[in-house]
């Protein structure tokens, strides 16, 4: 079971961070250059950087538990990796078939799709009602959204 949690625990932190943190600078990049290949390589990047980073995250704070096996703290490294690498990538798809105002909005919808549904499995893994927990991870999903809507705006009157 602690190793069946700790892929669980991966898992649902890649995911999660794949979604909220691609689909801001999804939106950010967009509204701030209008850029195909900025928007593009934005993802990859992130992808590659960021799934690295939130892995060793999740390294070392399960090492700071010392609660787990070094199995357990390797498990949960690399589904934290694997999904978070996985799930931003994926965003690139509606960018490379997709010009970039509908590639946007296909992400968002994407997003939502894809947070409601491991928000859902999440709250019924855990006993409770799923609506609440699906309504607030949207609601962060949202606010990620439109402050990175809003900051890519900023940035680009200021530089353009």
């Amino acid at each position: 079971m602690p190793l069946r949690h700790s892929i669980q625990v991966g898992l649902s932190f890649g995911l999660t961070s794949g979604v909220i943190t691609t689909l801001g600078l999804v939106v950010g990049l967009a509204a701030g250059t209008a850029s195909r290949l900025a928007v593009l390589g934005g993802i990859v990047t992130i992808a590659v950087a960021d799934s690295l980073s939130d892995a060793l995250g999740i390294h070392v704070s399960e090492e700071s538990e010392s609660v787990h096996t070094h199995r357990e703290i390797w498990a949960s490294t690399f589904a934290t990796f694997a999904s978070k690498l996985l799930m931003a990538l994926s965003f690139a798809v509606p960018v490379l078939v997709l010009d970039l105002p509908a590639a946007v909005l296909a992400s968002v919808a994407w997003g939502i799709v894809a947070l409601a549904t491991m928000s859902y499995h999440l709250a019924r893994l855990q006993g409770v009602k799923a609506w609440p927990v699906v309504t607030e991870h949207l609601a962060v999903a949202a606010t990620v959204v439109v402050i990175s809507h809003y900051v890519g705006r900023l940035i680009a009157s200021v530089f353009a």
